[in-house]
Formats: structure tokens, C-alpha cells, sequence
């Protein structure tokens, strides 16, 4: 099965955005900033994407000061933010980055996110994704919603994808926002079902679901339903399969990493607008991975790239 690259040229990304304090050049300071897997992705999308593609951002924010200056942000930098919902009562997450030899950890509040409410309007949801053509989230998305926000969520891509648009997911794998790991991998893979292309990344995916090897990783995801899966695989060679057809794609050579916040979120985005623009996969696949060495060479999420 070829994946069809749609007519419609809007891409909503759906997902949380967060107050990031990522460690400055001096040691000891921190930089405030706003980023989140689907925004980092929206945002190195409209760097990468011709300016007659629109792309979108769908969330929920707060209505305090916090919240102002994130939807400006947004719409500085390009990101459309008329589906951004407004929640009283709530603000936006916020997290800090510790770096050790370029890799990441973090520390997060976000108990009062209103992110987590984003798709608690059906009817509103729906009005979102009515005019994609592709729709955009990941594990993450889905691991922060409260009540029936999944559900309804699973509702709105499938009647998208009925509408005419191709839905890609990030599994991004974060057990510490699921309940346990068993819920993690099943709604991940529910939410692969509704998918037309996945992206995940080998390391996170043996070992919350053992596989074997890169081909293990593809074929499970294919088997539910993904047109195409691209299996992501830190700095080694990565996979990909395309109906029944597998091809194995080189990375691109880093000299020195600094941060690796954003590097697969960085190749989601460079992948999908060499993809939408025409380019067949090797060379998506190519796209994404020069996007990525650009971006882990510096320093946050969120940082300029050569296209």
C-alpha cells in the first residue's frame, strides 16, 4: 500500500505545549522558552514548509499571563492558533532540562495543564480537523488527556481519515505519564490503528515491547494497519517499510552532540515537509535526518535550522 500524499495543504498538530527552562551557556542558568514534541514538530514544520502550506496547532491553554505570551509565541513563529482553546481555572505545564555528555533528563509540573482538556469538546475537536490534511500527534498527546479525551480523540482521527486526510503518529513512549507500561502499549498501538504513518523509535520500542530488531518493530506496526512506518534508531541505520517493502536509510553523520532534546521530533518535521513537497521516502528519510543532526548540535528544543 502506497501512503498518498494529500491535496489539502494544512497540517494540525495536536498535542501540549510547555514552558521549557533548558540549561544556557553558563553554567548554572537557565533560559526560559515554550516547546512540546508536537510543537517542536509544528514548529520546525513551518521552517521546512513552503509558505502555501498552513500549519496548525491544536491544544487547550489557560487565560493567565503565561498562556498570553504562548499563543503569541506561536504566531510569531508561523504556527496557526485558531484552535487553541481557552480554560479557566487552568494554566500551562512547565519543564526543566538537566543535560549530561548531550543527553536529556527532565523534570516536569504540569498537574494543571489545560492541555490535558484538549479534546474534552467534541464538537470543537472535530472543527479542528475539518479542514487537515494531515493530522499530526503522538503518545504523548494521548498519555496527558483526561475523562474520555481519548476516546473522542480516536473519534475525530477516524472520521479525518474518512474526510480525506492521513493521520501520522509518534508513539514517543514516556512511561512516566501512563498509569503502568500495559496501558502505555495499548493505547499506543489502538492509536497506531487509526494511523497512516508511525514513526517510532527502536530503542524506546524493545524495550516496552521487546522487539527483536528494527524489522520487528516495522512489521507490528504495519500489522495493524500503517501504509508506512519509519523506524527511527538514535545514530544507526534506520528502516523503513512502505506496504510490504523495507529499505534501510544511513544516518547523518554528527561530529559533536549538545543536546539531543528535539531530535526526533526535528525529523518527524524535516521527514513530513520533504514528503508533503513531493519527495519520494529515501529522500524524506534523508530530510529528516539533516534536520535532526542540525538540531541536536545546539542547545533546547527549539533552535534555527538550514533548510
Amino acid at each position: 500500500m502506497t501512503v498518498v500524499v494529500p491535496k489539502n495543504r494544512q497540517i494540525t498538530c495536536i498535542g501540549e505545549a510547555m514552558v521549557e527552562f533548558a540549561p544556557a551557556a553558563a553554567a548554572g542558568d537557565y533560559r526560559m522558552g515554550f516547546a512540546g514534541d508536537t510543537l517542536n514538530t509544528a514548529w520546525y514544520l513551518r521552517r521546512a514548509m513552503p509558505d502555501d502550506f498552513a500549519v496548525e496547532y491544536l491544544t487547550a491553554v489557560g487565560q493567565d499571563a503565561v498562556s498570553d505570551r504562548m499563543v503569541q509565541f506561536f504566531a510569531d513563529a508561523g504556527v496557526g492558533t485558531r484552535h487553541i482553546a481557552r480554560v479557566p481555572g487552568r494554566t500551562v505545564g512547565l519543564y526543566l532540562i538537566e543535560l549530561k555528555d548531550g543527553e536529556r533528563s527532565f523534570a516536569y509540573w504540569r498537574g494543571q495543564s489545560a492541555a490535558r482538556l484538549l479534546a474534552e469538546d467534541a464538537a470543537r475537536l472535530a472543527a479542528g480537523l475539518a479542514d487537515a490534511g494531515v493530522v499530526y500527534l503522538s503518545g504523548i498527546t494521548l498519555a496527558i488527556l483526561e475523562g474520555a479525551g481519548r476516546e473522542t480523540l480516536y473519534a475525530a482521527m477516524a472520521a479525518a481519515r474518512a474526510a480525506g486526510a492521513r493521520v501520522v503518529f509518534d508513539p514517543n513512549l514516556r512511561p512516566r505519564l501512563w498509569a503502568d507500561e500495559a496501558t502505555m502499549c495499548r493505547v499506543v498501538m489502538e492509536a497506531a490503528a487509526l494511523s497512516d504513518i508511525v514513526l517510532p523509535s527502536h530503542e524506546d520500542e524493545a524495550t516496552f515491547f521487546g522487539d527483536a530488531d528494527l524489522k520487528a518493530t516495522a512489521d507490528r506496526y504495519a500489522d495493524v494497519g500503517a501504509g508506512l512506518v519509519i523506524v527511527k534508531n538514535g545514530g544507526g541505520e534506520m528502516l523503513t517499510r512502505e506496504g510490504g517493502v523495507y529499505a534501510t536509510h544511513a544516518p547523518e553523520v554528527v561530529s559533536a552532540i549538545v543536546d539531543t532534546t528535539a531530535a526526533g521530533d526535528s525529523f518527524n518535521a524535516g521527514f513530513l515537509a520533504a514528503w508533503l513537497a513531493g519527495g519520494d521516502v529515501a529522500a524524506a528519510v534523508q530530510a529528516g535526518a539533516r534536520m535532526a543532526a542540525q538540531v541536536i548540535g545546539q542547545r533546547g528544543a527549539l533552535c534555527e535550522v538550514k533548510i
